[in-house]
């Protein structure tokens, strides 16, 4: 793999962990800024909002620009609002460097899965990809525990701090590592934005938001779930988390070797797995050790999704491959949000801790239900041939 994907691996570590981190924050911010944790928690809310109005917006705005000088604006505005949250007095500051990170989080990568793909031949697309999603994933594994104790013990501040220095390591790989590339879009952002009229384009951006639906149905209460039905310790979770992360980043790197040999069916296997993972875990969830294999298991079937899906949306757009691919990565936050949600209806409608689980697993069988009409769609527009794309 060229070495330039580690530069935007290392941009996506940056992210993964200031978008995650947070969680692991809250008490503290809450008490520094005299607010609730509910009210504290809307800061995760607030960065979804602003990944998923900036990826599309700023990916559309750059449309004409070099991708390599988007992806180095992109990186100066996610040290910007880390710096503004790291200096914040106030809680409604804390929340606009909040967003303004989260502005450059969904552009920077569909334009750099853009980039990624364009650096290696046609056949290790998908990997390429993947490993730039290995930032995010690796986050989650050490990033995210790491900022969070260094949160916990000199204040959430220097966690800030940190991720802007990190923002800083990443700016200087990209203009230091990333070849300079014109665009290949020649119609403007009119001509982009008429990828939007084809079916193929929706329903990849259905398959997405459906999959993590399901992934994040269940992920968000993962710690409810593993306390006080499997009966875990608290102090436990932050392990069973990195197992989580490390089954993550399995998943990412393997979803993208099988992507690039056979796309489609790729994704129904996974999205097929990832569905009976989630029912599986409605009854392990009940016993310590089950649930810590599930757990993993759980994460290797959730990122598996990312290159296949990634690259699928790419492909049904190649006029514009960077706006889709970001539309695409506001979907997973569309997705993130709405399983939330969906999952948290039921706890409150006392079915239990563990029925994030199923209704996780129904939400990844209609993603798969829909990769499958794609796949037809693909067939009966070529009859005869088998479509990869």
């Amino acid at each position: 793999m060229p070495v330039a994907l580690f530069a935007l691996a290392i941009s996506a570590f940056g992210i993964g962990t200031t978008e995650f981190v947070i969680m692991g924050l809250l008490p503290e911010v809450a008490a520094d800024f005299g607010v609730s944790i509910p009210a504290a928690g809307l800061l995760i809310s607030g960065y979804a909002l602003g990944v998923v109005v900036g990826a599309p917006l700023l990916t559309a705005l750059g449309s004409r620009i070099p991708r390599k000088t988007v992806l180095v604006a992109l990186m100066v505005l996610f040290i910007a609002g880390n710096l503004l949250s790291a200096v914040a007095t106030g809680y409604g500051l804390l929340m606009t460097g909040r967003i303004v990170a989260a502005l450059s989080h969904g552009a920077f990568f569909g334009v750099g899965s853009v980039v990624a793909a364009s650096l290696v031949a046609p056949s290790r697309r998908a990997s390429a990809i993947a490993m730039m999603f290995t930032g995010l994933t690796v986050a989650n594994v050490l990033g995210v525990p790491a900022g969070t104790a260094l949160g916990q013990q000199l204040g959430w501040r220097s966690t800030f701090w940190a991720v802007s220095a990190l923002g800083v390591v990443g700016l200087v790989g990209i203009l230091a590592l990333v070849p300079r590339q014109e665009r290949v879009e020649g119609g403007g952002l009119r001509s982009e934005l008429a990828v939007f009229r084809k079916p193929q384009v929706w329903l990849a951006l259905a398959m997405t938001a459906l999959g993590f639906a399901g992934v994040f149905a269940s992920f968000t209460y993962i710690a409810p779930m593993m306390t006080e039905v499997a009966g875990f310790s608290s102090g436990a979770v932050t392990w069973l988390l990195v197992l989580f992360g490390a089954g993550l980043v399995a998943g990412n790197l393997l979803g993208g070797r099988a992507a690039d040999r056979a796309l489609m069916p790729s994704l129904y296997a996974i999205l097929a797995a990832l569905s009976l993972v989630l029912l599986a875990f409605v009854v392990t969830a009940h016993a310590q050790l089950p649930a810590a294999i599930t757990i993993a298991l759980f994460g290797a079937a959730g990122f598996a999704t990312v290159p296949p899906l990634q690259a699928r949306v790419m492909a049904q757009a190649k006029e514009a491959p960077a706006l889709a691919s970001a539309a695409n990565i506001a979907a997973f936050n569309l997705g993130n949000a709405g399983g939330a949600w969906l999952g948290g209806l039921a706890i409150d409608g006392g079915l239990g801790y563990t029925a994030p689980n199923w209704i996780g697993a129904l939400l990844a069988a209609s993603g798969l239900l829909v990769a499958l009409l794609s796949g037809m769609l693909d067939r009966k527009r070529s009859p005869g041939l088998v479509t990869v794309h």
